[in-house]
């Protein structure tokens, strides 16, 4: 090999070196950052990119994805001075890959001492209580804090998440004592209220029905009230229409009285519920006259309605010259 041949393969070589060093192919979910003699110049975009070639190198490849961030654990002392072991989860994502690179030199130390240093402030100004129940509000100030302190670096926080709050062993026992008696607490407080409410409504009940029995005898009375008073006219008025009978000359009323009163009061007797047998009085001669007034009063009653409707007939047969046939009062069967 002649010394022409070998220089012709060293330019190639060279060319080829050339061409590699200049051409660059950036993945995706990447940035790289390119250097002139030191200095930042640009950043490259995933993808083919030409960089000068001996001039210009990659300075940090940086990832643009959303990367997660474990923050260990660490015990934290409360407001009312209780430690409490506490760790994180944090998700942040590089906006700017030039800030991340130059910015900070660890970012990812940066964002873990944020997030300790943070968590011990917010943790450290509230109450034992206050951190066991109120996580949300932890996890969106320690979120508020360290993103505005990583914004200068080209970074976002998107989330930070309080994984696991421990207290030491003897503050979780006397909380479980705590909680077990408040149970027993509000179970006795709602016993006692459902028998308070059990007997309000047992008592309004109570008293309802005795509003309504009263209201109910009120009632009863009024209408038996009236039915006496009702019942004490008709005896008035038949009395009074009695003793007109009488004071006319007509005793048969006074019988039909005195039998239909005669008749109920053994109805009555008859019909007694514990009644086995019927004592006939020895006086039943009375009751046979005043049966026999009864149909002596229905005769005369017969024989002068029919005497009222023959009238005008026997003057209209007078007036013709024609002798009436007037037929005679039938008498009423049984009598």
């Amino acid at each position: 090999m002649d010394g022409a041949t070998i220089f012709v393969l060293a330019l190639l070589v060279l060319a080829l070196v050339t061409i590699f060093s200049g051409v660059k192919s950036v993945p995706q979910g990447r940035e790289w950052t390119v250097e002139r003699f030191g200095r930042f110049t640009k950043v490259l975009k995933p993808g083919l990119n030409l960089i000068v070639p001996y001039v210009d190198r990659i300075g940090r490849k940086l990832s643009m994805m959303e990367e997660v961030l474990t923050i260990p654990s660490q015990v934290v002392i409360t407001r009312d001075n209780a430690t409490v072991t506490a760790d994180a989860i944090a998700f942040y994502q590089v906006v700017d890959a030039a800030k991340a690179a130059y910015e900070v030199a660890n970012l990812q130390a940066g964002i873990t001492n944020l997030c300790l240093t943070n968590a011990r402030t917010v943790i450290g100004a509230m109450d034992l209580d206050e951190v066991l129940s109120k996580r949300d509000e932890i996890n969106q100030r320690l979120l508020s804090v360290v993103d505005q302190a990583t914004s200068p670096w080209g970074v976002k926080v998107t989330r930070i998440e309080i994984k696991d709050l421990s207290p030491p062993t003897d503050i979780t026992e006397a909380m479980a004592r705590q909680m077990k008696a408040e149970r027993f607490r509000r179970a006795e407080v709602t016993q006692a209220d459902g028998e308070k409410q059990g007997a309000i409504l047992r008592a309004e009940g109570a008293k309802q029905s005795a509003i309504l029995q009263a209201e109910g005898r009120k009632e009863a009375a009024f209408r038996d009230a009236e039915a006496r008073e009702r019942l004490a006219q008709a005896e008035a008025k038949a009395t009074q229409m009695v003793s007109d009978s009488i004071e006319a000359g007509n005793v048969n009323a006074l019988n039909y009285f005195l039998g239909q009163k005669y008749v109920d009061a053994f109805a009555q007797l008859a019909n007694a519920p514990n009644q086995k047998f019927v004592v006939v009085p020895m006086e039943s001669a009375g009751l046979l006259g005043s049966i026999a007034g009864i149909a002596e009063m229905t005769r005369e009653a017969i024989t002068t309605q029919v005497a009222t409707a023959a009238a005008p007939r026997a003057r209209g047969q007078n007036a013709a010259g024609t002798v009436p046939n007037v037929a005679p009062p039938t008498r009423p069967a049984g009598t």
